[in-house]
């Protein structure tokens, strides 16, 4: 694996071929449903909310969410699991169908199919009911001979635990798919990490972490105690999820790897981890090394969390995120080609794009000002900068006084500067044309 020398440095990244990528999803499978409605009264027979329900959705949840973000970016998706022989399996297989996951789910007999249910008002949960029985008469053996089946048609395997029965002798399933060469990705859950060993990564928030390893202080604890953990269990890697602080990779070889969350704004970190655990098990299915799997998977939820409930993130909102990424890395500096990916972005956000153009060569107060200006006017701003052999034409053999990286990084750093972009002509004309920006500033005025 290639890994960036120094830390807390995300490598720079493209959108893996996901169609390369076949995963199995191997857990606890569930239906989400959520009731909303306007809660305007006090229940006359208890002092509990009346909620008028006007709005009944169903999702799904679980390793059914894993396999469904997964094969919503393009991987070739099975998933194994358990259901009841009830209509809600029914429900679950043909939306898990119609989202391109092919379902192997065990009906079993005297069972119901997990359910949970959310009664919401005004985006804010009141009440949880949680449907489900273990699975009593679970047919391990059954399971693990269709599990065996698929391996040699898949590259990844995801075990998805929620501790609602389907894998319960997870350690069977780990040694039979190390047995087989495949990559082994681990969402686990409680305290017993023991039933995992030999996976190739398990992925832990910090709280499952800390229950396992204890409490951590500071940074160097979770990297002392997760590659003591790692070790210990004979792991390729141990990714912790961190919330709003991001994620950590200590994988073995490797340079610990500290990432920042990228959510621009969250509104329910639901499913978050489903998105994290089947975006890398996908980049590792598509062959990408595993700190740029990380990296994707870190950028893939920043963008699961801005929505509501159990979500997924596309291969263009992914795009879109990777785009916004590079962005910030080059300092909001782009070739024309690139920049037409980010004026598209943008205006599918319904954002106003306002655009103008200079020489900058000596960077003035005035030219600030109508820079600043100029932002106020919309929500992006784009700045055309003149290349060096059109300011010698236009402004004498002595001229520029900086070359064109030079006066770019200057308007670049400008905070009211979204993007900077260069241009040879004399006129910016022609990559106005095509930029087609909803406002031109021309000068002062």
């Amino acid at each position: 694996m290639n890994m960036p020398q120094t830390r807390d440095q995300p490598p720079l990244l493209t959108l893996p071929d996901f169609s390369q990528a076949h995963v199995l999803v191997v857990g606890d499978v569930m239906l989400d449903r959520y009731w909303h409605g306007p809660a305007l009264r006090i229940s006359p027979e208890a002092p509990v909310p009346v909620v008028h329900v006007q709005m009944d959705e169903t999702r799904i949840g679980g390793a059914g969410n894993v396999a469904l973000n997964a094969a919503v970016l393009g991987a070739h998706t099975r998933l194994l699991g358990l259901a009841g022989q009830d209509a809600q399996a029914d429900q679950l297989e043909e939306m898990l169908e119609a989202g391109g996951v092919e379902c192997l789910l065990q009906r079993v007999e005297g069972s119901r199919t997990i359910t949970k249910l959310r009664i919401l008002s005004r985006h804010q949960q009141l009440i949880r009911a949680d449907f489900e029985d273990q699975f009593l008469n679970w047919n391990f053996a059954e399971l693990k001979l269709a599990f065996e089946r698929q391996l040699s048609d898949v590259n990844a395997v995801v075990l998805s635990d929620y501790s609602k029965g389907a894998l319960r002798r997870s350690a069977d399933l780990i040694s039979a798919a190390r047995e087989a060469g495949k990559a082994i990705i681990v969402d686990p859950k409680g305290t017993d990490f023991k039933r995992y060993h030999g996976a190739t990564v398990i992925t832990p928030n910090l709280s499952e972490f800390e229950a396992v390893v204890g409490r951590c202080e500071n940074e160097a604890d979770i990297e002392r105690k997760g590659e003591a953990l790692r070790n210990a269990l004979d792991l390729e890697a141990v990714l912790v999820t961190r919330s709003e602080n991001g994620m950590t990779l200590l994988a073995r070889g490797l340079a610990p790897l500290h990432l920042p969350t990228r959510a621009r704004e969250v509104y329910d970190v639901t499913g978050a981890g489903d998105t994290v655990v089947a975006t890398l098990s996908a980049a590792l299915g598509a062959g990408v090394a595993l700190p740029e799997c990380v990296a994707l998977a870190n950028i893939a939820a920043g963008v699961v969390v801005t929505k509501l409930g159990t979500a997924t993130a596309s291969p263009i909102e992914l795009q879109q995120a990777l785009n916004r990424e590079a962005a910030f890395a080059a300092g909001g500096i782009f070739e024309e080609d690139n920049l037409l990916s980010q004026v598209s972005g943008a205006r599918t956000r319904g954002e106003r794009i306002v655009m103008t153009n200079g020489c900058f060569d000596i960077l003035l107060p005035d030219h600030i000002d109508a820079l600043q200006k100029a932002r106020a006017l919309g929500d992006k701003l784009i700045v055309a900068v003149n290349d060096d052999a059109s300011v010698q034409r236009l402004k004498g053999v002595r001229r520029p006084v900086h070359p064109l990286s030079t006066r770019m990084r200057m308007v670049s750093a400008l905070s009211c500067v979204d993007w900077v972009v260069p241009f040879s002509e004399d006129s910016p004309g022609r990559l106005i044309s095509r930029l087609t920006p909803d406002v031109l500033v021309m000068g002062r005025d």
